[in-house]
């Protein structure tokens, strides 16, 4: 007996049928065209994927992104691959926030950060670029700087908050499960030699620090929202990776977001009694760290405790060259961009720090944006600090606005805006305000249990 398609099935089939012919026929009469052919057609089915699974396919490309895999992927494969694999990650966001407004919606961020980097952007064609500042360069940055804050633009999908933040606690743990799988296979170790031995993951020790940031927030959030033990048991696993890579400021900032949260969060479901023994078993701990580290110094986080791992950053060798540069042009500076062309890429101090970025955002926005931007950044980030978490629960205002107090001190020490952990960071905002959200239609709508 002979089964005919069902009537929802035959444009599929019929779909299937004419990739098929188009592949026959390229490989027939225009072989060399075949392998973009296949990737185009890849692709395509890529964006039809994430469209019928808007949030499952943010979740994914949040995983990869927390991975940093441009460092593994360069370390493998080779140097060359590192940029065009940053590239690919951002335009992975940026595809899927085009897609989350074509297919939920467009929304207005009066103060988001995009204003002031499209201004500097539009001061420098008129106040001028650095002399050796492509037009291609500057376009590049900008799109760069501006990526991880375009999802703000977009409506979510219901419970794309909780998914993404789910999947920001898991980022770290992910990253050094698939970085000892490649340590074992001896492809590349999961401890790195920098100034101590410092956990890697799959990436560097900056970037699994600045992804375990947000990971230990969103754990932090939900743990003292609904007290669930297994919220905690992530947390702390968390802050064991993060204090192995052994990030002296990602960690104090950790600390201080955890103790003033367990301070001051009200309506925590964590009775405050249990708060305070956590606080005074966590400064009991230090010590204890002393104590181990006499036993293990060749750890890095040993070593920042005890006080030997003074300047192993060379921050002091990089920011003499940027502030140079931006007391040139002091109020609109060199234009976006500038800030990769103050060291030269071969000088010594790039082959003695292996960066020639600055790490201080402060110093960066003042070489490319001079005072006007980097003062226009600053308002518009306390800005929108303050008016997307003035909406939230008591609880989450607290926390988030402690997080947005240590970003902008760690913004002094790091390149906290435009590495992919930025990305990362932005992501597990985005998701805390989405989950506000949700929780507050469930909340407004009398017939949802």
């Amino acid at each position: 007996m002979t089964t005919w398609p069902r009537a929802r099935e035959t444009p599929a089939l019929i779909a299937v049928s004419g990739f098929a012919t188009i592949l026959v026929a390229t490989a027939w009469l225009a072989p060399s065209l075949l392998p973009g052919l296949i990737g185009a057609l890849l692709a395509s089915g890529g964006i039809v994927l994430a469209c019928r699974h808007l949030t499952a396919a943010w979740v994914g490309w949040l995983l990869i992104t927390g991975l940093s895999l441009e460092m593994a992927v360069a370390d493998v494969i080779g140097l060359e691959t590192f940029q065009p694999t940053i590239a690919a990650v951002k335009a992975a966001e940026i595809g899927l926030v085009v897609l989350t407004i074509l297919r939920v919606g467009l929304v207005p961020d009066l103060f988001n950060p995009v204003w002031a980097f499209l201004v500097m952007a539009a001061t420098s064609v008129v106040a001028g670029t650095h002399p050796d500042l492509t037009l291609p360069e500057a376009v590049r940055s900008l799109i760069g700087d501006i990526t991880p804050f375009l999802l703000f633009f977009c409506v979510k999908p219901a419970g794309w908050g909780t998914a993404m933040r789910r999947a920001v606690t898991l980022a770290p743990v992910l990253s050094v499960a698939l970085g000892t799988i490649l340590d074992l296979a001896g492809l590349r170790p999961v401890f790195l030699e920098s100034g101590g031995l410092r956990l890697a993951g799959l990436g560097h020790p900056a970037f699994l620090a600045g992804v375990c940031l947000p990971a230990i927030y969103g754990g932090l959030v939900r743990w003292l929202r609904t007290a669930d033990l297994r919220e905690a048991a992530l947390i702390a696993i968390n802050l064991v990776i993060l204090f192995l890579t052994g990030a002296r400021a990602p960690a104090a900032y950790a600390a201080v977001v955890i103790g003033g949260s367990l301070l001051l969060a009200p309506g925590s479901a964590v009775s405050r009694a249990q708060r305070l023994v956590l606080i005074a078993a966590g400064l009991t701990t230090i010590p204890m760290l002393l104590v181990l580290g006499q036993s293990y110094h060749s750890v890095r986080l040993f070593e920042v405790l005890n006080g030997n791992a003074d300047n192993l950053s060379g921050r002091q060798l990089l920011w003499p060259m940027f502030e140079a540069a931006s007391a040139k042009a002091p109020w609109f500076g060199w234009g976006l961009g500038s800030g990769n062309l103050i060291i030269p890429p071969h000088s010594p101090i790039v082959d003695l720090l292996h960066t020639w970025a600055a790490h201080n955002e402060y110093l960066r926005i003042q070489v490319e944006g001079g005072y006007v931007g980097r003062s226009l950044l600053i308002v518009l980030f306390v800005l929108w600090a303050i008016a997307h978490t003035r909406r939230l629960p008591a609880l989450e205002r607290v926390v988030m606005r402690l997080v947005f107090v240590t970003f902008a001190a760690h913004a002094m020490t790091d390149n906290v805006l435009i590495s992919t952990p930025a990305c990362v960071f932005f992501a597990f905002i985005a998701a805390i305000y989405a989950e506000a959200d949700d929780s507050n239609c469930l909340r407004k709508t009398p017939d949802v249990a």
